[in-house]
């Protein structure tokens, strides 16, 4: 008898552990958002800070970490954050988007907590409001493989980020103001390279990153900018590219890479050259002017003394459109490396499921009432005082949004005719389907998808056509969360929209996104149930109509 009762204890005790040990860890961030006087091009200038720090502090998790950032904020204006190509499974509560929250007011804190579940690789938080991004509240995301999990390469010395993007001189607030006047962003004032532009004459160069010889280093290299697709480049060495977007890649080596906007590499770079500094090289392209930023990376040398300065000789820039195609085209996901694999439900076998649906994304830009907008399939996005995902969620989406004004396919009077109004298309949970971006403009579009990853299966000149589908790669696309489109051109992807919530299609340029060229999906789940969707948080801040409602029932497991 005695013996059974230890045994129930030690059954009881080891339930216990298994319980403890089953939740995942938690990492907790305070964050102090304040303004802050900076010069980043040499002209003294207001820019977002989090913790005094511009860029703001990188987040270092692992797969499934339970990451808790309290946000303080104090500018004088809304603020919110959004988490670029976290899915955030299960959690559209957490985007951070102003179609799914409503913003942190002055003087105020709100907690977020999310997961990055079941995925790996470099990403970047960013503030959604107004355009707050313009001032900078941008910093690096990355996401580990947990200890278990091999990864396909010798893990490195040291793991850095470069965050390089274009910069203005105006304020955020000076920019808004020029485009709710109906005026264009303009072009920008110089790249920036973690926050500085760098020189170029060997003086004064302080080194960004430092590296030892021999040794191989890790480099995420992410474009955090508004406007404009930028190639990077590293001075004398090759970077083998390891990851992009969340997923480890077949490991081509590259001198440069075109980066687009809202987009993440991940390359491997060796110090296998003379003791000395290097540049790191970050430029414009497909724009009529040339920018560029460098950052110095400098070889520590063995006894101690001083290496010689960098080379003021710049490796070129590559030119053209088809160099960038064939580099695109070159990408692949790499089958065999054991990582988190996205849509579980097992469409990473993309090109064995059927298309349920095919929607036609059009760009488009015009005037409305004298003012400048953009559009999708002539509907230019207008955010409401009350969220889309609350109104929803509360059951008054009828006062706020109509569903489905947009159409799948649209017509040419359709984008010439654009209206204001919030777009909001509705997608059947667990639908495979397809979406075509064709950009007739001049300049290049760039896109992301919150909540997802998906299959880019094809970028071509021209318009799409079904007959168009017999040159999809079905077998390796790589599995990410953005896209860019060639001037008159067209991209195709496929995914599974396998992940309850409210989630943002939009442009990565800034001023398009702005000024509506947005849209969401709605992807409710039919069983209203834990196993779908997440209740909304306790902490969730309330706004327009919906505040001071009482709470909807929440949802069973």
């Amino acid at each position: 008898m005695a013996g059974r009762v230890m045994l129930s204890v030690l059954v009881c005790c080891l339930a216990a552990f298994v319980l403890v040990q089953a939740e995942d860890p938690y990492l907790f961030f305070n964050w102090n958002v304040t303004y802050g006087t900076l010069s980043p091009l040499g002209v003294p200038q207001q820019v977002i800070l989090i913790n005094n720090q511009f860029p703001g502090p990188n987040i270092n998790s692992t797969s499934n970490n339970n990451l808790i950032v309290n946000v303080f904020n104090n500018l004088d204006e809304p603020l919110l954050f959004s988490w670029n190509g976290i899915q955030q499974r299960k959690n559209s509560w957490m985007e951070g988007m102003p179609g799914t929250n409503c913003p942190i007011p002055p003087g105020k804190n709100y907690t977020y907590h999310f997961q990055p579940k079941d995925q790996i690789g470099s990403y970047f938080y960013f503030p959604s409001t107004a355009m707050h991004k313009a001032a900078g509240g941008f910093g690096g995301l990355r996401t580990n493989s947990r200890l278990l999990i091999p990864v396909p390469y010798a893990d490195p010395e040291d793991d850095y980020t470069v965050l390089i993007g274009d910069w203005y001189t105006k304020s955020h607030s000076a920019l808004r103001k020029n485009l709710d006047s109906g005026k264009a962003l303009g072009r920008p004032a110089g790249l920036l390279m973690n926050g500085k532009t760098g020189k170029t004459d060997g003086k004064d160069d302080e080194p960004l990153f430092t590296m030892k010889q021999g040794k191989t280093y890790k480099f995420r290299i992410c474009n955090v900018g508004l406007k404009t697709s930028l190639n990077f480049r590293f001075q004398g060495h090759s970077m083998k590219l390891v990851e992009m977007d969340g997923s480890h890649v077949v490991q081509n080596s590259y001198d440069s890479l075109d980066v687009h906007l809202g987009q993440c590499f991940a390359v491997l770079v060796t110090a296998d050259k003379d003791p000395k500094d290097y540049y790191m090289v970050a430029s414009t392209r497909f724009t009529k002017y040339m920018l560029s930023a460098t950052g110095v990376v400098r070889y520590i040398a063995t006894d101690g003394s001083k290496v010689a300065p960098a080379s003021p000789e710049l490796p070129p820039a590559p030119t053209g459109v088809a160099w960038s195609l064939n580099q695109f085209r070159s990408f692949r996901w790499n089958l065999t490396a054991s990582a988190a694999r996205p849509n579980p439900q097992g469409s990473y076998h993309y090109g064995q499921i059927n298309i349920t649906r095919t929607i036609k994304i059009v760009n488009s830009v015009s005037t409305v009432d004298g003012k400048l907008r953009y559009a999708i399939n002539g509907i230019s996005h207008i955010n409401p005082e009350t969220p889309l995902k609350l109104a929803e969620y509360f059951g008054v989406a009828s006062k706020v949004f109509t569903y489905n004004n947009m159409k799948d396919d649209p017509s040419s009077s359709s984008l010439e005719n654009i209206v204001t109004e919030p777009n909001v298309v509705n997608a059947t949970f667990r639908d495979f389907i397809e979406i075509i971006f064709e950009n007739p403009e001049k300049s290049i579009q760039s896109w992301h998808l919150d909540g997802y990853s998906f299959f880019p299966v094809a970028i071509e000149g021209g318009k799409w056509t079904p007959e168009k589908r017999k040159n999809y790669n079905l077998l390796d696309a790589v599995s990410r969360h953005s896209i860019h489109v060639y001037p008159s051109s067209w991209a195709a992807i496929m995914l599974t929209m396998d992940n309850a919530g409210m989630w943002n299609l939009r442009a990565n340029s800034w001023d398009r996104y702005y000024l509506g060229q947005q849209m969401y999906f709605s992807v409710l789940s039919p069983n209203y149930s834990l196993r779908d969707e997440y209740n909304i948080p306790d902490n969730a801040e309330l706004c327009g109509i919906i505040k001071g409602m009482p709470m909807p029932k929440p949802y069973t497991p």
